[in-house]
């Protein structure tokens, strides 16, 4: 008799929530979303400084300019390769680049010489910074144990990076402004 009354219930929940078209779990649990957002920005970033690398070994005029895109690139594939793993094993979808890194790269992709060089060290600094301060959340505050992880043990590495990318920049010469990260303690 109870399953007489349950089994059209249950039917009749399914439809109503297909109607409405309840939302996925990720987008009403503030956490996940926290962890989606971190695979989304940290795997565009990622993914951006691998090409400006590829750029810049092609288009620095520069050998700190043209090495330090090296190992960016040697870096980075590495790096996306296991923030892409991760993202699968926690069932988010893999990173893509961003339509707004996208028009960056576009923006470098049309300039040459010198000033491919100071822009790329500068904004190279700026996407540091970013990636330094999104891997430290994600490292403190992060949901899912194995992306909290892989930030945990990426950290030191995009650190050693941001530090190597204002050397650089001061090399040739990039504007770049005290960022929030010098300011931290600890950093």
């Amino acid at each position: 008799m109870f399953a007489k009354f349950l089994i059209p219930g249950a039917v009749t929940g399914l439809l109503l929530s297909a109607a409405v078209g309840i939302a996925p779990a990720a987008a009403q649990d503030p956490a996940l979303t926290s962890d989606s957002s971190f695979i989304r920005m940290a795997g565009s970033l990622g993914l951006l400084q691998q090409k400006l690398g590829k750029l810049a070994q092609q288009r620095g005029t520069s050998d700190v300019v043209k090495d330090f895109g090296k190992e960016m690139d040697a870096g980075y594939s590495k790096a996306n390769e296991e923030l892409a793993t991760a993202a699968k094993v926690a069932a988010f979808p893999k990173p893509i680049l961003l339509r707004e890194h996208k028009q960056q790269f576009d923006n470098f992709y049309r300039k040459n010489g010198s000033s491919f060089d100071k822009d790329y060290m500068g904004q190279t600094v700026k996407y540091q910074d970013e990636e330094v301060r999104l891997y430290e959340q994600q490292a403190k505050g992060g949901r899912v144990a194995s992306l909290k992880k892989l930030a945990s043990d990426r950290l030191p590495t995009i650190q050693q990076q941001f530090t190597e990318a204002k050397q650089a920049a001061g090399t040739v010469g990039a504007d770049v402004t005290a960022s929030t990260a010098d300011a931290k303690p600890g950093t």
